[in-house]
Parts: structure tokens; C-alpha cells; sequence
């Protein structure tokens, strides 16, 4: 029995190492077609930054008034939030808007709150809304954070 119960926790750390698996929480047509996106570090380290890269297909150039919405549930309830400006965020990392539809990767890096809960898998949604009122992309996946050294 302790054998099955360390082969369980070894196959717990190694899932939750790995990458998690993205879907489009988006209610219609995006501005963006999302082809592949990614949080990095992972497991996420709380109080340490995350840089988000979405990589696809822009529809409309991303224009000023953005938002970057990050929504984490545990069991239900609401664990997490952050608001960004997504132009502001875009701006300091070298790319400020309006952004061109030429473009086909977007990468924001953000500050992980120590208000997320730790060591427990969290539901993430990171939405950003152009600023033409229409979804630019909205993503979610399960994650988890952790107090990183």
C-alpha cells in the first residue's frame, strides 16, 4: 500500500510540472485565433513574475483601451484576481500599441500576487479585451502555484 501511495505522489509532481492543457473560454469570435499559449514559469511562483505568450493569428489590431483579466477559482470560489492594462504591459516589454495585425505573438509578463493560493490546483482564466470591446483572446487551463526559493 505505501508503495502505490509514493507511486501516486511521484506521478502528482511529475503532472504537475508539465505544461497544462489550454481551451479557448472565449463565448464567440476572438481578435485573435490562439494557436498555442503558454505560462511560464511553471508550476507559477507566487510573488515572482509569469510571462504569458500567445502565438496565433491577429484579426484586428490591438488598440488602446486594454485590459488583461486574470480570474482563479479553487472549489468554486473566487482564490485570485489581477487587472493589467494589456497595452501598458505590451509597452514595457518593447511593444507598445496600437499593436499590427502582422504581429503573431504577444508575450506579457505579470507579477503572480501573493494573494494566489499556493500548492493547490487553481482554475485560470486570462481574458484580454481589445479596445474595440471585442474578446482579444480568453484562455483557461488548471494550474498551480508555488513558493518558489
Amino acid at each position: 500500500m505505501k508503495l502505490f501511495s509514493v507511486i501516486a505522489l511521484l506521478l502528482a509532481v511529475v503532472a504537475s510540472a508539465q505544461q497544462p492543457t489550454w481551451s479557448s473560454c472565449a463565448p464567440g469570435p476572438n481578435d485573435m485565433t490562439v494557436t498555442s499559449f503558454s505560462v511560464t514559469p511553471y508550476p507559477l511562483c507566487v510573488n515572482q513574475n509569469m510571462c504569458i505568450t500567445a502565438t496565433g493569428t491577429l484579426h484586428a489590431p490591438v488598440t488602446a483601451p486594454t485590459k488583461l483579466a486574470i480570474l482563479g477559482k479553487c472549489h468554486g470560489r473566487i482564490g485570485y484576481t489581477d487587472n493589467q492594462d494589456f497595452c501598458a504591459i505590451l509597452s514595457s516589454a518593447g511593444t507598445p500599441c496600437p499593436v499590427p495585425i502582422t504581429l503573431s505573438s504577444l508575450t506579457l509578463c505579470v507579477l503572480v500576487k501573493p494573494s494566489i493560493p499556493s500548492d493547490i490546483m487553481i482554475q485560470m482564466t486570462f481574458q484580454a479585451v481589445n479596445g474595440n470591446g471585442r474578446i482579444l483572446f480568453c484562455q483557461a487551463a488548471t494550474l498551480i502555484a508555488t513558493n518558489c526559493p
